[in-house]
């Protein structure tokens, strides 16, 4: 409907109005006033009705009673003004599209609504300022209608304001000068109402009136204008933001519980993301561009003095409203998060030079160092953090991790309470489950896989007299752990024996070696009894961890470290404890350095474990060598290995004859097809291969001619990476000795085509490794003239040279790495349910196949055993078929049946064992283990009767009365599975 009607009647007694005095204006009042609220009611002229408004603000308003302000006045006009005003930004964007410099009508019309606009505006501001005028303390009930009434108008005049391109597509110019006028009248509006808002006073003995819920209005009206601003006029925006949370703790007492406190954080957040990517986007730009503009560094100030203002603000909330806020911690998790994965040194980081780096830290990072440490007591900021289902993005995984880093470094000052808060795992329900924080700092640590791999630098701790130096990931994070293992509770060591024993099963490697590095810190730490009990609880570990595993590898390493820090008296004992002397502490034995021990007990202990190592090899060269006792025979070696490998001086002359007379006759034994089929065969080879280096001074020539030939026949048969790295050891011996003429033509030739099979290998391990051997071979050779031979090929020529001249690396940009290690890391965490197996065979970065799991070692047998089971039964058939069968016969095939279903059921609960082990309780595990039956029946019958159910989850809970391997054994079968913190089980190696 057009607003340019015929001016009404009524119009010429509004001129008279507004040139009344103002005594004329007091006295007539009463009479007027009715007059003009009618008029203004009936009347559907937007410009009739701003001038109604505007005499009466202007010419009666300052005579009215302030007290009855709402009732006569406000609640009157006000409700059908936000109406018109709706009406005529409704016009304004229905009419906007026809808007053009040819069509003038639209274009005048248009004015003419803006103008109206500014004018009702400025009305309500003599409102507002009225009040302000007539008033030392207002009382929101009193004037209710107008901030509810103003608000609505100044949010509508902004979102207009803001979306004017998109309303008036290209044609802005022809009414810029009406929306600037608009938008500063409605600025000035705004200011004009927290003046008001400011004065308000509320009592805050009244728990609950209308005064209150307007003022949560009021806030939260403020609070959707800031929404609309952000990107408007950030002056503004910051001063709203500062009435909002002045106001919120101005009548903290009474409106606590009414505030939308999520959506307050949540904004706030959102802003604080803005402006700091705003900041990092001027860094960025300036970093890129050579020349300093000043105009852009100017605003890149500005905008950080925003982000340090934003980050204040709600500390300040947090620290008020804590209690009100356990729904927002997810929003505080993230926005810590998201800010830390944009700045370096992420992966994901914007690049911008080192002194902005260091402006934005000490500007606005500093800040959020106090928001983190008053979150630290508020139970669920902590579920958040430590919740085992935190599922975060790549580029969020390193962030947690700094964060973790960031609370352990803060827990220290902390009372005890709050340590086991953050220290302890919980499960608060079935669907709500906190892990402990050192657990979370192990885990978080280990999905940073990219950053540990590039490396990413921090800033490093200072030191007295020294500059700071950047550090590695793996550096802060050790430095920081060890600094609070220091300041641990003594109430939560179990906590920390468990976290660092998960970690060091870890199956990842960085993550274990990290768990080793902070045990050996504490063993140093602490008290020299408590390594000792360290050293015994791990040898335990690894005597009831039969046959190999990661876990006993990593178990393995960390005993052998540990055994450095022990004193000489708990070394003896540990020596009394677990007695070389003895074969069944062997597996022990093979894991420590000889080197760890003082001079006179090395000696001894040498001594004493190479007289068990060769009696035994004695026993089994005398026994009838059979496969299945090759795994005890492969312990004693590698027992021996490692006395010749740490304490080869401490060996006399005896010892070392003894011990390459047993390794020479078990050499004897070795066939070159076991060596290729059969896994234990292959590590014997592996062992034997090294102490045959060790003695390759005195070993007969016609040994060494075997072995070579020996080498170069399994190389043909493809063996395992392993067995190729064993004999690389030998090969590389070889170079210290000199070959007798009567053999160089029998092992010049094997050893040049050995060392080209193993240099054309494609497996960058053993490429690696041979280039090394191969290095070490012709550096100390006397026979120079064997090692062109071993270059086959121009390519294996080129890779030796490069190796050599330390040449050939990819030409990488810092940039470029940066992008690959991104990708690189997307492909390793990707779910491994989602990866295509053909598309991880093609990628360049793929692992190599995972190899098929052995054949039983007793498969011929078993074969030949079927083989003749058959034979028997077509025997049986041909003799029915010549006549029939004796009374007894059919008695005698029921109980062959018998048999059969009884052999049946017996593999078939081979099958189950783990799952029925999985079943049972923990002390019922720990039964089992106590009194674990001598007969296969028994045994059998004792898991399938074992019904009770126990979930990876409830496993989890009974962790401190089973953490350790529970193992059974079925004959000579191994049937293991391992507690694995809360993952589950898995069995480390194929069963059957």
């Amino acid at each position: 409907m057009s607003q340019e009607r015929a001016v009404p009647a009524s119009a010429v007694h509004l001129e008279e109005l507004s040139s009344w005095p103002e005594e004329l204006c007091r006295r007539e009042l009463p009479s007027v006033l009715p007059r003009l609220l009618s008029l203004s009611q009936h009347s559907d002229s937007w410009i009739e009705h701003v001038q109604i408004l505007k005499i009466i603000v202007e010419m009666f308003l300052p005579h009215m009673n302030h007290l009855t302000l709402e009732q006569t006045f406000f609640s009157q006009v006000l409700p059908k003004t936000v109406k018109l005003f709706d009406d005529m930004v409704y016009e304004l964007t229905s009419q906007a599209r026809g808007l053009s410099s040819q069509n003038l009508e639209i274009q005048t019309t248009l004015r003419n609504i803006l103008q109206t606009m500014v004018q009702l505006l400025g009305a309500l501001t003599g409102c507002v300022q009225h009040v302000c005028a007539t008033q030392d303390s207002i009382i929101l009930e009193n004037i209710q209608s107008l901030p509810s009434s103003v608000l609505h108008v100044i949010k509508s005049t902004f979102v207009h304001c803001k979306n004017s391109e998109s309303v008036y597509s290209g044609r802005l110019h022809l009414v810029s000068d009406l929306l600037q006028a608009l938008f500063k009248e409605a600025y000035s509006l705004q200011k004009q109402l927290m003046e008001l808002l400011d004065m308000v006073c509320m009592d805050p003995s009244v728990d609950e009136n209308d005064d209150i819920l307007n003022m949560v209005i009021v806030i939260h009206s403020l609070l959707d204008i800031c929404s609309v601003i952000s990107s408007m006029d950030h002056a503004f925006h910051a001063n709203t933001w500062k009435f909002i949370i002045k106001q919120s703790l101005k009548h903290q007492s009474i409106i606590k519980s009414q505030l939308k406190h999520k959506d307050i954080i949540t904004s706030l957040c959102e802003d604080i993301l803005f402006s700091f990517h705003s900041c990092l986007q001027l860094a960025e730009q300036m970093t890129q561009s050579d020349a300093q503009d000043n105009a852009d560094y100017r605003l890149f100030q500005k905008t950080l003095k925003l982000c340090r203002f934003f980050a204040n603000s709600l500390f300040h909330y947090t620290k008020e409203f804590l209690p009100f806020l356990s729904d927002s911690c997810c929003n505080l998790h993230q926005l810590y998060l998201q800010i830390h994965s944009k700045f370096p040194p992420s992966l994901y980081a914007t690049r911008i030079s080192k002194a902005h780096q260091e402006e934005i830290a000490g500007a606005f990072l500093v800040t959020l160092d106090p928001l983190i440490s008053q979150l630290l007591t508020f139970q669920p900021f902590v579920q958040v953090v430590l919740d085992s289902r935190l599922d975060l993005p790549c580029e969020l995984q390193f962030p947690q991790c700094l964060l973790l880093v960031v609370v352990m470094d803060k827990l220290p000052s902390q009372p005890k309470e709050v340590q086991t808060l953050w220290c302890t795992d919980s499960q608060a329900s079935e669907t709500t489950t906190r892990i402990s924080l050192l657990k979370a700092i192990f885990y978080s640590f280990e999905q940073c896989s990219g950053e540990l791999s590039l490396p990413v630098h921090l800033q490093g701790l200072k030191s007295k007299g020294k500059a700071e130096v950047a550090v590695t990931l793996y550096q802060h994070v050790c430095v920081h752990l060890c600094t609070f293992i220091t300041s641990f509770h003594p109430s939560l060591f179990a906590e920390l024996d468990a976290a660092l024993l998960n970690a060091v099963l870890s199956a990842n490697m960085i993550t274990s070696l990290l768990a080793m590095d902070a045990w050996c810190f504490l063993a140093r730490y602490g008290t020299a009894e408590l390594c000792a009990y360290h050293v015994t609880i791990v040898a335990h570990l690894i005597k009831s961890c039969p046959g190999e595993c990661y876990q006993l590898i990593n178990l393995s390493i960390l005993l052998k470290r540990l055994f450095f820090f022990m004193a000489p008296p708990h070394q003896l004992e540990f020596i009394h404890k677990f007695s070389p002397k003895e074969a069944e502490n062997l597996p022990l034995w093979q894991h420590i350095s000889f080197q760890a021990l003082p001079a006179e007990l090395r000696k001894q202990t040498v001594h004493e474990v190479s007289t068990v190592g060769t009696a035994e090899c004695r026993k089994w060269l005398s026994s009838s060598h059979t496969l299945g006792e090759l795994e005890s025979l492969n312990t004693v070696l590698s027992a021996l290995l490692t006395i010749c490998n740490s304490a080869g001086e401490a060996l006399d002359t005896g010892k070392q004859t003894a011990i390459m007379e047993v390794v020479s006759q078990l050499w004897a034994f070795l066939n070159i097809k076991q060596v290729a089929d059969q896994p234990y065969v292959q590590q014997t080879f592996s062992l034997l291969l090294p102490l045959l280096g060790f003695f390759i001074q005195t070993l007969d020539p016609k040994l060494i001619v075997q072995v070579i030939t020996w080498q170069t026949s399994l190389l043909k048969l493809e063996p395992p990476d392993y067995v190729r790295l064993a004999m690389l050891d030998f090969v590389s011996s070889l170079g210290k000795l000199f070959i007798p003429e009567a053999i160089q033509d029998r092992i010049l030739p094997n050893l040049s085509c050995i060392f080209a099979l193993l240099l054309a290998d494609r497996s960058w391990l053993l490429e690696q490794h041979t280039l090394e051997a191969f290095t070490q071979f012709a550096e100390g050779t006397n026979h120079e003239e064997i090692v062109p031979q071993c270059l086959s090929s121009e390519e294996i020529k080129n890779k030796v040279v490069s190796f050599l001249e330390k040449t050939g690396f990819v030409d990488e940009t810092e940039a470029a790495k940066v992008e690959r290690v991104k990708q690189e890391k997307g492909i390793f965490w990707k779910p491994f349910a989602n990866v295509n197996v053909e598309e991880a065979k093609r990628s360049s970065l793929q692992p190599y196949a995972k190899r098929a799991r052995q054949e039983f070692p007793w498969e011929e047998e078993y074969r030949s055993a079927l083989h003749t089971i058959a034979g028997a039964l077509e025997a049986t058939e041909s003799l029915l078929q010549k006549g029939p069968a004796p009374a007894w016969f059919l008695m005698e095939m029921e109980a062959l049946q018998e048999r059969m279903d009884k052999l049946k059921r017996y593999i078939h609960t081979l099958g189950i064992i783990l799952e029925k082990a999985v079943n049972l309780t923990s002390p019922q595990l720990l039964a089992l283990q106590r009194n674990w039956p001598q007969s296969n029946a028994q045994r059998l019958f004792l898991l399938e009767t074992s019904t009770v159910s126990l979930t990876p989850r409830a496993f989890s809970q009974h962790s401190q009365s089973v953490s350790y391997f529970c193992w059974c054994r079925l004959d000579n079968e191994l049937l293991g599975w391992e507690k694995q913190a809360t993952l589950g089980f898995s069995c480390p190696k194929a069963c059957f």
